[in-house]
């Protein structure tokens, strides 16, 4: 992205304070895909990072990822896939629980989701501590899939998620990190 779209994304996120829990600086990303513009912006920037890598399938993280992963798979002209929180997947899911910055939680993914070979990338809003990424790349991989790399549109350094789960040999591109201050 170039500085004016940087701006114009930007301009579309508010951070809520002491959300979901005091201490906490939620980025809401909500305004960006309220914004035909700033959408188009961000789903364009994704599209870049992954430019030439065969991609087959997106993997959305509930429930931010959505929007964002179902826009990249149709730029990408691939399938699209949901990871869902504990319970809401119906026949056979891998089920993967997690720690967030504020508590812990679970994802599950259909067992037939992905399949052995295929390649996938995993899209979410914000990168925060790894934990919901990580289970993410957990899962696929249990499927036999190849994650590609983990895409956000915000990282959020000082958690330090992106060292965690490069550690792990995965991918990470974001976009943007929180303006200081």
């Amino acid at each position: 992205m170039d500085a004016t779209d940087e701006a114009a994304v930007r301009s579309h996120i508010r951070v809520v304070q002491d959300w979901p829990k005091p201490g906490v600086s939620f980025q809401d990303l909500s305004g960006v895909m309220a914004d035909a513009r700033a959408f188009r912006i961000v789903i364009e920037a994704l599209a870049r990072q992954v430019d030439g890598l065969q991609v087959d399938s997106v993997v959305g993280i509930e429930a931010r990822g959505f929007p964002y992963g179902a826009a990249l798979a149709h730029q990408l002209g691939a399938g699209f896939i949901t990871m869902r929180k504990q319970g809401k997947l119906p026949g056979l899911v891998h089920a993967r629980e997690y720690e967030l910055e504020y508590g812990t939680a679970t994802l599950e993914l259909h067992q037939d989701a992905v399949g052995s070979g295929q390649r996938v990338v995993i899209v979410d809003d914000v990168l925060a501590t790894g934990g919901t990424a990580g289970a993410a790349v957990d899962l696929v991989t249990l499927c036999g899939a190849e994650v590609l790399a983990l895409l956000v549109v915000m990282d959020l350094p000082f958690l330090e998620g992106r060292s965690v789960l490069e550690a792990r040999g995965t991918l990470v591109h974001a976009l943007l990190t929180p303006t200081p201050g």
